[in-house]
């Protein structure tokens, strides 16, 4: 039994003692056990079509920023788990996107790279924001695959775009948690895969 069930069980079995100090101080509170860390990261991350605008063999690299590129700095933060909420060490994460105009580069490997997560299963990507182009919103594309799996392709969305809910394959489960630090956009996101 993991040490987060134990936990829970532990809390359960405490619930007769915290009933019985509310009767003796003769006032009645409600204990809300706290919610399992894990709970929202047992489903898989769910896959999107890759579009037309994949190149392989993209240069190893965390940033994806170049000298002068236009565009609302984003660093994004995250890890790899599996549906067993365990961290998933050496993880492929290959990344593409527009550039801050909403053009691909289909030619060389601007703003297009891959990395590994790290033994705990994190990642950070230094880059820009998107820029929109007809019929979508803004979005990262990624291809997640954890050592001897499948490949999952995907794509992450930005919270409070107006164009979400109008994008054919926008999914709420991959958006990112955005905040601002600064003149930087800093987001989050945790992949869960089959591992």
């Amino acid at each position: 039994m993991d040490t987060t069930r134990r936990r829970f069980f532990a809390l359960l079995s405490a619930l007769p003692l915290f009933s019985f100090f509310s009767t003796v101080n003769y006032r009645r509170s409600v204990t809300l056990l706290p919610t399992p860390p894990c709970d929202d990261h047992d489903e898989p991350t769910p896959p999107l079509e890759e579009g037309p605008f994949y190149s392989p063999r993209s240069p190893e690299r965390n940033s994806l920023l170049e000298q002068g590129m236009a565009g609302t700095p984003l660093v994004l933060s995250g890890q790899v788990l599996n549906t067993n909420c365990k961290p998933v060490a050496n993880v492929l994460l290959d990344w593409w996107q527009a550039d801050n105009g909403g053009e691909y580069d289909n030619k060389g490997f601007r703003l297009r790279g891959h990395q590994y997560s790290d033994r705990n299963g994190r990642f950070q990507l230094e880059t820009i924001v998107p820029g929109l182009y007809p019929g979508r919103t803004r979005h990262l594309h990624v291809k997640v695959q954890a050592p001897n799996q499948r490949i999952l392709t995907t794509q992450l969305f930005f919270p409070d775009e107006p164009h979400n809910q109008r994008d054919r394959i926008f999914d709420p489960a991959l958006l990112m948690a955005i905040r601002q630090k600064g003149d930087t956009q800093r987001a989050d996101y945790t992949f869960v895969v089959n591992a």
